[in-house]
């Protein structure tokens, strides 16, 4: 049975940092590409970013670029997001996620596995 259990979610003051984590169980981590995506009340769901399997490839949503990093650690089995210079409009329950692909991808609907999500609120 597969699992993302995401972690380092909380609350922070506008200009602060967070860092997540993703610790995944059950699946071929090392073969997995892995992302972040993020939901903020009353929205869709947004791509955040993306990994792919030894971590050279990544992708990053417009609105995060230059700001966000992601990471993985094979491994350890965990995908981390390095959130820096965060904004109130950063505010939205995070989703880590995982695919059976090869190829990076920036859509929600290409990822197989989900995590529960962990809530970041920036306050301004």
């Amino acid at each position: 049975q597969v699992q993302l259990v995401e972690s380092g979610g909380g609350l922070v003051q506008a200009g602060g940092s967070l860092r997540l984590s993703c610790a995944a169980s059950g699946l071929s981590f090392s073969k997995s590409v892995m992302g972040w995506v993020r939901q903020a009340p009353g929205k869709e769901r947004e791509f955040v970013s993306t990994i792919s399997w030894g971590g050279r490839t990544t992708s990053y949503a417009n609105s995060v670029k230059g700001r966000f990093t992601i990471s993985r650690d094979n491994a350890k089995n965990t995908v981390y997001l390095q959130m820096n210079s965060l904004k109130p409009e950063d505010t939205a329950v995070y989703y880590c996620a995982g695919a059976r692909r090869a190829v990076v991808s920036t859509l929600a609907h290409e990822y197989d596995y989900w995590g529960q999500g962990t809530q970041v609120t920036v306050s301004s």
